[in-house]
């Protein structure tokens, strides 16, 4: 994608490299011009505590591939989540996780695209 024109893509969950965030967290993604979909794949849990609450202005939807967790979101009581589950968060809601599984895998799609996620993107 070296003209700036964004193509059909197909994500290889054995060959796409796994972009580092920090030590036992990665992500993989892969987007068209008005949706992402990121692959997040946690490594370090379990966790004695939720992450620190963050917001964007982007809509989430996350499914949950691998692992268990309790999700916080906005005003909503903490809801435990398994594989298999799904949820959405509007966008500016605050919300976090607390991974209760050695590891999982959250398949994350947001609109309009996050453009704070291309660091490995062309």
């Amino acid at each position: 994608m070296t003209d700036g024109t964004l193509r059909s893509a197909v994500m290889d969950i054995e060959t796409t490299p796994l972009e580092p965030i920090r030590p036992g967290l990665g992500r993989r993604v892969i987007r068209t011009a008005a949706l992402m979909t990121v692959v997040i794949e946690f490594t370090d849990g379990p966790w004695d505590k939720p992450e620190p609450m963050h917001s964007h202005p982007q809509e989430q939807t996350t499914y949950v591939a691998e692992g268990e967790m309790i999700l916080l979101a906005g005003d909503s009581e903490p809801r435990r989540l398994t594989a298999g589950d799904v949820f959405a968060i509007p966008g500016n809601v605050p919300h976090s996780i607390q991974l209760l599984s050695r590891s999982a895998r959250l398949v994350d799609s947001f609109t309009p695209v996050r453009r704070d996620f291309l660091s490995l993107q062309p």
